[in-house]
This record gives structure tokens, sequence and C-alpha cells, in this order.
């Protein structure tokens, strides 16, 4: 099943026996499975469906959309807690940064600027360590100067390695922001999705952002 399609007809036992493997298996990558943050991607999740999630055992979302942020806060706010991992636009840092406990994707001065007017708890600096044209991320020797114009707290880092369909040929990028992170003395590393997280736990990914792996 695709992460882009709806997942519908969550059963809060299978969504656990789910979430259950994925710890085995940051626990055989060598991650401590406490201390590595599960973060269930909601994008394709609808807002009904969020309390089986709960049932299940997830305690961290993260949202793609500020509108849909929004409306899932809105009916089911109290159930988790909430981090931001889509893009983020400019003119929805107003939006996003008072719901949220961590934004992962903070990549753009325009953004910064709304923070000084939206204050953030806490963010993630989106870095482009593959130097990919178009994508989006600070380019990492663009990074000291990025962290120290922010006006929110940075924690770390995050970023989304080239498209690939063997997990191993991210190790290098995930290696590579962990160096950054320890270069700029930040703790946290939120990389690795649903088809690499294992590879990003063994290079050092403090949050992993799980989709299909825990509805499918």
């Amino acid at each position: 099943m695709a992460e882009r399609l709806i997942f519908s007809g969550l059963r809060a036992a299978a969504v656990r026996d789910n979430l259950e493997r994925v710890r085995e298996r940051i626990a055989t990558a060598g991650g401590d499975v406490d201390a590595v943050a599960l973060c269930a991607a909601t994008k394709y999740v609808p807002a009904e469906e969020l309390p089986v999630l709960a049932e299940a055992g997830i305690t961290l979302v993260g949202e793609n959309r500020a509108q849909d942020l929004i409306a899932k806060q809105e009916a089911h706010g109290d159930l988790f807690d909430w981090d931001f991992i889509g893009v983020l636009q400019s003119r929805k840092v107003r939006d996003v940064a008072p719901r949220v406990r961590l934004i992962h994707s903070l990549a753009s001065d325009s953004a910064l600027a709304q923070l000084e007017k939206h204050p953030a708890k806490a963010v993630l600096v989106e870095v482009n360590v593959a130097g990919e044209g178009g994508k989006q991320g600070i380019e990492p020797a663009a990074l000291g100067d990025f962290i120290a114009s922010c006006p929110a707290p940075v924690h770390g880092l995050m970023t989304m390695p080239p498209f690939t369909e063997r997990p191993e040929d991210s190790r290098p990028y995930f290696a590579r922001l962990a160096e950054l992170a320890e270069e700029h003395g930040l703790r946290e590393l939120s990389m690795g999705t649903t088809q690499d997280f294992e590879v990003a736990v063994a290079e050092g990914a403090t949050i992993v952002r799980l989709g299909t792996v825990l509805y499918a």
C-alpha cells in the first residue's frame, strides 16, 4: 500500500502490532527503543481515525499541512503530542508555530522572519545534505549562520535523502546529517521514514517519521 492512499478502517490491535514490530526492528538496528521517538505521520489518516492511533499506543503524531493540523487538533488535540513535518511555508508559520511541540522543517529566511512574530517552542533545521537542485533545505555550508539567526530554539536537524529503492543508499546522507549535528552541538536528528528508518536509526536518528509501516 502506498503512503499516498487514505488509511481508513484502521484497527487498534493491528496498529499496536505494527508498532511493536517497528520497535523490534529499531532494537535490531542498534537503536534504543526508549530514546528513538516514533512520529506517526498522519497526512493520509482522516481525523476520525486518530482515536484508533491513540488506542494503539501512539503518543506523537506529525502533520504535513497547516489546515489539516488545525482541523485534527480541534477534534483530537488532547490525544497526542503534535509535530509539524511538512514544508513550512512562511505564510503558515503563524498557524503552525503555536500548535506544535516541534517544527521539523525550518528551511527559509522568510520562515525565520515569521518566527520573530510567531514564536515556536522548538525547531529542527532541514538540511539539503545531497545538494539536490530545487529541493528544500539549507546547504551544509550555510547551516551555522542560519542557526545563529533563528529566533526559536534549534534542537536539531532534519533531512530527506534522495529517493532510492534501496534503503542502504540513504546511509551516507544520514551519516552526514549526524556529523553536522555534532559539529553544531545539536542533539535531535529527524531522519528516516517507512522505507529506510532502520538505516537512519543505525546512523543516530532520534526521531523517525513513519506512515505505511504503522497502518498497512
